[in-house]
């Protein structure tokens, strides 16, 4: 049986939350002010009772300030200590301090009073970040004797990330109850969450509990968490494996081209990749360092300055070496591992050995929490969405562009094209270019989410291969499946087996896939004269 001083002490909160509903605010007095700081401690509990009821900025302050120990006082006044300096509570005023002024002295009653009336004012702000931060605080101390101020909150709360916290501290604190009915309906709600903290609080639940209904109930509802918790983990292999299969699907469509087309194992394609991040980089400092307040939008000038640059240098790649190399991939595969040493050489000598560090604007900081366990970060979802529209970019140009009607007819069947008066020599160099470019693109993207060094496109060289192999020499659409399925397959192997022999299992079933289909997923369509 409590005491009537416990029972009033138990429902005080809550008396507290209901005169904030509808108490006007009453501006701060210096005979207020005092009447909280000297005194008896029951006198001062009264008081700041009576406080509470419209207690305004000032007020909550002082209140704030007497639970940090910052308060000094006098017979005539109070000072709220900031900094070594005294300022009065009700002016906000700065005032000299007297050496006779004492410390506000608080003890453990009267610190659970100060905090139970600063959890009242926030759990009914009208802010709503103040009343979710002040149920994040509160998560901390599963009192129950603040449980009728939480189900007071939990009724009149209206945002629904904040009531479902509010009910997760209700049931937590339900859940140390004595009273086994009450443990039983604690169990229940907890079991409809889903978050990490809830499964931690019921497992260390499980091992004190003592009653075998309450603990069947709670082995029920961790199943129940676990289970949405897993497919939180699921669902985020999954997210993970299209990111990393949108870079392969950006890095692997220029090599889908210029390999398709021309048939060139170009091996420093993942340096014109490189070249992009590098150009990423150069316009993130111009920015900084020329345009400090637009420095959001580098990456949106970024994005052009990579292709062009990339694509000026597939340019001359081809025209300088490739051409002269058409038709002898044994050498062209040779000089162009040369060529992706002496890139990464030159890029040692300009910028150092060590990564350059290309921080991300804010609005690709951050993430959405689609689940309690389940974070999507922006930079990622932006390259998804990023990969997609270079896609559709490609696709219309290829499908709807005259260039890409040579394009499609040198691929297809080279010496026709030439007999109608393609210039294929052009086409050449333009698609190599263009593919070039599209590397640029991917650098872009990645220089967001990975780190950029001279050695980035040894990362993503082979398996930009592989995905145009699978995919099918030349198809967008192909490209498109393996480098997402790689992607995801990828993810999915290194949760059960690490990133090594993931690695070597997602070789191996390309090997065996190669060997039963060595066209790809899509062969390519039409007659060839070299045939």
């Amino acid at each position: 049986m409590l005491s009537i001083r416990a029972q009033l002490l138990r429902w005080i909160p809550l008396l507290i939350a209901a005169l904030l509903l509808c108490g006007p605010a009453h501006a701060l007095t210096p005979p207020q002010a005092r009447s909280l700081v000297a005194g008896e401690i029951e006198d001062r509990i009264a008081a700041l009772h009576k406080m509470i009821d419209g207690a305004d900025e000032k007020t909550v302050a002082l209140i704030q300030a007497i639970s940090d120990d910052s308060v000094k006082f006098t017979d005539k006044a109070v000072f709220v200590m900031k900094d070594g300096k005294g300022y009065d509570p009700v002016t906000g005023a700065e005032v000299p301090v007297p050496d006779t002024a004492e410390d506000i002295v608080n003890n453990n009653e009267m610190r659970s009073e100060l905090d139970s009336a600063l959890a009242s004012i926030k759990l009914f702000s009208k802010d709503d970040k103040v009343r979710a931060d002040a149920v994040k605080t509160m998560q901390g101390d599963l009192d129950d004797s603040k449980l009728p101020l939480i189900e007071k909150a939990y009724a009149a709360e209206s945002v629904p990330a904040t009531k479902e916290a509010l009910g997760n501290l209700r049931a937590a604190m339900l859940l140390a109850s004595t009273d086994k009915a009450r443990r039983l309906e604690a169990t229940k709600l907890l079991g409809l969450s889903g978050t990490p903290a809830t499964k931690t609080l019921l497992l260390d639940r499980q091992k004190i509990e003592t009653d075998a209904d309450v603990k069947a109930a709670i082995g029920v509802s961790l199943g129940q968490i676990e289970g949405r918790l897993a497919w939180g983990e699921r669902l985020g292999v999954i997210f993970t494996g299209i990111s990393l299969g949108s870079i392969l699907l950006l890095v692997a469509l220029g090599l889908a081209i210029t390999y398709g087309l021309m048939g060139v194992i170009n091996m420093a394609h993942g340096e014109l990749m490189m070249i992009g991040a590098y150009t990423t980089y150069v316009v993130q400092n111009l920015f900084r360092s020329y345009l400090p307040g637009f420095f959001d939008a580098y990456v949106i000038a970024a994005i052009p300055a990579a292709f062009i640059v990339s694509a000026l240098v597939g340019a001359v790649l081809e025209r300088g070496v490739i051409r002269f190399l058409y038709g002898r991939p044994l050498e062209t595969l040779l000089a162009t591992w040369g060529i992706s040493l002496i890139l990464q050489q030159a890029v040692r000598s300009i910028f150092g050995a060590q990564n350059v560090p290309v921080e991300n604007p804010s609005w690709l900081s951050g993430g959405v929490a689609a689940m309690s366990n389940l974070v999507l970060p922006y930079n990622r979802i932006c390259i998804i969405a990023f990969a997609m529209l270079v896609l559709g970019g490609v696709a219309f140009l290829i499908a709807k562009t005259r260039l890409g009607l040579f394009v499609r007819g040198v691929t297809q069947n080279r010496r026709m094209a030439a007999c109608v008066g393609v210039d294929t020599a052009r086409i050449d160099m333009v698609a190599f270019a263009f593919g070039a470019g599209i590397a640029g693109l991917a650098g872009c993207a990645l220089s967001q989410i990975g780190n950029v060094g001279p050695d980035l496109g040894q990362s993503y060289i082979v398996d930009a291969f592989l995905v145009v192999v699978v995919g099918g020499v030349g198809q967008l659409a192909g490209t498109v499946l393996a480098a997402l399925g790689l992607g995801v397959l990828n993810k999915f192997l290194e949760g059960i087996a690490g990133a090594v022999l993931a690695k070597i299992f997602v070789l191996v079933i390309i090997v065996v896939f190669i060997q039963r289909k060595p066209s790809g997923l899509f062969a390519m369509k039409g007659r060839s004269a070299e045939a």
